[in-house]
C-alpha cells in the first residue's frame, strides 16, 4: 500500500514539474491610426433655448441681448453683451 501511495506521489510531482509554459503571445501589428476628424467650430451654449449657438451669433438669453463671441485663444465661445 504504501509502495502505491510511493508511486501516485512520484506520477504526480513529475506530471507537475514537466508542464510545457505556454508559448508567449505573438506582439500585435500596431494599427495605422484614423485621420483624426476636423474639430467643431466653437458654440456658446443657450440655457432658454437648450441648444447651441454658432459663433457670431446674436441672441437674447435670460432678458438680455447677447453675442456668441470666439475666446481671445481662438478655441471656444463664450456669451458677451451684443452693442
Amino acid at each position: 500500500m504504501r509502495i502505491n501511495a510511493a508511486i501516485l506521489l512520484s506520477l504526480a510531482l513529475a506530471a507537475c514539474a514537466t508542464t510545457p509554459e505556454p508559448a508567449p503571445a505573438p506582439q500585435p501589428v500596431a494599427a495605422a491610426k484614423p485621420a483624426e476628424a476636423p474639430k467643431p467650430a466653437p458654440q456658446c451654449f443657450n440655457g432658454d433655448t437648450g441648444s447651441f449657438a454658432a459663433a457670431g451669433t446674436v441672441a437674447e438669453v435670460s432678458g438680455v441681448k447677447v453675442e456668441c463671441k470666439l475666446t481671445s485663444d481662438g478655441k471656444g465661445a463664450s456669451w458677451q453683451s451684443a452693442k
